[in-house]
């Protein structure tokens, strides 16, 4: 929905089956309305889906309660107000209790929800708004719920998808798990991003029963696919393909994602999984579309310039810096080394010499064009700038064909390259280790990894396709809630997160290039290599905080920044997307 919303009601779907709906106050039928950010209202007064919902989240006597007219304008009266507070009288609790269905926690915690998303409190609240923000922390449906510039996005469901919050399948019956916040532990230092005081959040995209069955019966078929039962997970996606969805909001398309996914992984031919595409000037274009986007990522590259920074500083006696890249996949990365080398060596002769590998020919010319960009950028900055690329096997790598000096500071850059790379499971070459011990014999200052955490590469099938439901989930989740500015970025990221999500789950192999491992495995690897973990410090998370804060747009407060043993995580909701550490 773009721009901000008119203040309405959710309205299903027109096709769900009608029935009477209950009397208002004053003896009216219930009618309600969507508006849309046009001229276009549309009233429905027969809906049954509303009616189920409503009954099953015992909130159907207070809305019952409510006079709502087409627009919802009505304040709200100071008894209903009064339900909202955290301290109520024992007279008010009693009302509240009569007209809740002895549940008044809801209505309390929507309105929390509703209180932080940055509206005046001074201002009245409206009954529309009082729907919405207790819909629209159960609803999952194609319809949009809008409240002052809030807006939720909901699936279409069934009419009798919300009758019981239990859920028949065959002779059991399955009940939907209780999402409990993330524990955060006493002994972490956890860093928020805060957002500014003017700037609206958008909920989170809450998880409905129905999102919650359908990742499960995704879980299912990936265990039937995994046990050999394809018959059976054909069957389970089948019926989920039949669910209606939008791709509307990031839970929509997780779902979407990961049954694309699975299909591939049981009918390759049909469904022919994203390989190729991996390494595509469109990818290429994606990834860099996320690094922009998601602060997990590009403070992560940011975390990397610290410890090179760190390095450099550490020999005080030369003016030279030289930074091999095997993986330059976000040039802007080097756009903050040279503002931050022009700051900190301000008046010095100072060179960097910075070499980068590349594999194929379109490689070598997108470097070609930042080359001439960071040259000019340089000779503003006042200092010398050596831009070297080298095509090279793995075999050949070393300080002579690098042209690695005894007088510069070394430093080796390896962020997000490691997981694309195979390993022994992959084949005897092992190439990732190799890469590693190659590294190692360069003899370098500092060696900066920065990785996904997340557990997808030697993991059982199934345990990858849990891990790749929750990264992913948190990832997209966390994309959605700060880039309403930039739609088509958004867009170019997602499609990236597509591709990377369906070669995770469908291919095996050679085939599979996305094979992301948690930091205790990137710890294990870069110690058999020989290398030790150069700690990194609070003093780096203050710093980046510190430039996050700088900048013109604030992020969304569920973003953090912790460091842990010597290494610095970015996250999401208490789940950690990227780990930065620097070795030597």
């Amino acid at each position: 929905m773009a721009g901000p919303a008119r203040r309405g009601i959710f309205a299903p779907s027109a096709t769900h089956l009608p029935c009477l709906l209950p009397m208002t106050m004053d003896n009216e039928p219930l009618s309600l309305s969507l508006s849309n950010t046009h001229t276009h209202t549309h009233t429905l007064t027969h809906t049954l889906s509303l009616f189920n919902l409503c009954r099953s989240l015992s909130l159907f006597t207070f809305i019952h309660s409510l006079v709502i007219t087409k627009q919802s304008t009505r304040p709200l009266s100071s008894m209903e107000r009064s339900a909202w507070p955290k301290s109520l009288s024992s007279s008010r609790k009693r009302a509240i209790q009569e007209l809740c269905g002895q549940n008044p926690k809801k209505l309390r915690d929507a309105f929390d929800a509703h209180s932080q998303t940055g509206d005046d409190p001074r201002q009245p609240l409206f009954a529309g708004d009082l729907i919405v923000s207790v819909l629209g922390s159960f609803s999952s449906n194609t319809q949009s719920l809008s409240s002052g510039a809030e807006s939720y996005e909901v699936f279409q469901v069934p009419s009798n998808a919300f009758v019981s919050s239990e859920v028949s399948k065959g002779s059991e019956s399955v009940k939907s798990p209780v999402q409990r916040p993330p524990v955060k532990s006493a002994k972490t230092r956890v860093r928020r991003l805060h957002r500014s005081p003017v700037e609206i959040v958008k909920p989170p995209v809450q998880r409905s029963p129905l999102s919650i069955l359908c990742e499960q019966s995704l879980l299912e078929a990936a265990t039937a696919i995994y046990e050999g039962r394809v018959d059976v997970a054909s069957e389970i996606m089948r019926r989920l393909s039949a669910v209606p969805n939008p791709m509307s909001n990031s839970k929509q398309k997780l779902m979407g994602y990961m049954l694309s996914a699975l299909k591939s992984r049981v009918s390759p031919v049909d469904y022919p999984p994203p390989v190729a595409e991996l390494f595509t000037e469109e990818h290429v274009f994606s990834a860099r579309s996320l690094y922009e986007l998601s602060p997990c990522f590009w403070l992560g590259f940011m975390a990397a310039n610290n410890a090179i920074l760190e390095a450099a500083s550490e020999q005080p006696s030369t003016n030279k810096l030289h930074v091999i890249d095997f993986d330059i996949g976000w040039e802007q990365q080097y756009n903050n080394l040279l503002d931050r080398l022009s700051m900190s060596q301000a008046g010095n002769q100072f060179t960097l010499k910075i070499t980068a590998l590349a594999d194929s020919l379109h490689r070598e010319k997108r470097l070609r064009m930042l080359w001439n960009g960071l040259s000019d950028l340089a000779a503003r900055r006042g200092f010398r700038l050596v831009f070297n690329i080298v095509r090279q096997k793995l075999s050949e790598l070393s300080r002579d064909s690098l042209g690695c000096e005894p007088d510069e500071v070394l430093a080796v850059n390896l962020a997000f390259k490691l997981y694309r790379m195979p390993d022994e499971s992959v084949s005897a070459e092992n190439t990732r280790d190799e890469l590693l011990r190659r590294v190692k014999g360069l003899a370098p200052r500092v060696v900066t990894l920065v990785e996904q955490e997340m557990n997808g590469n030697t993991v059982p099938f199934t345990t990858r396709v849990g891990e790749a439901l929750a990264y992913y989930g948190a990832l997209l989740e966390s994309i959605e809630s700060g880039v309403v500015r930039r739609p088509l970025e958004r867009v170019w990221a997602e499609e990236g997160l597509r591709r990377k999500l369906g070669n995770s789950v469908a291919c095996e192999g050679r085939d599979r290039v996305e094979r992301c491992e948690v930091f205790g495995e990137w710890r294990a690897r870069m110690g058999m290599a020989g290398f030790q973990l150069k700690p990194l410090g609070r003093q780096v998370a203050d710093s980046l905080t510190a430039s996050f804060h700088r900048l013109e747009w604030a992020c969304d407060p569920r973003f953090t920044v912790t460091e842990e043993n010597g290494v610095v995580c970015f996250g999401w909701c208490g789940r950690t997307l990227t780990v930065a550490s620097a070795w030597h």
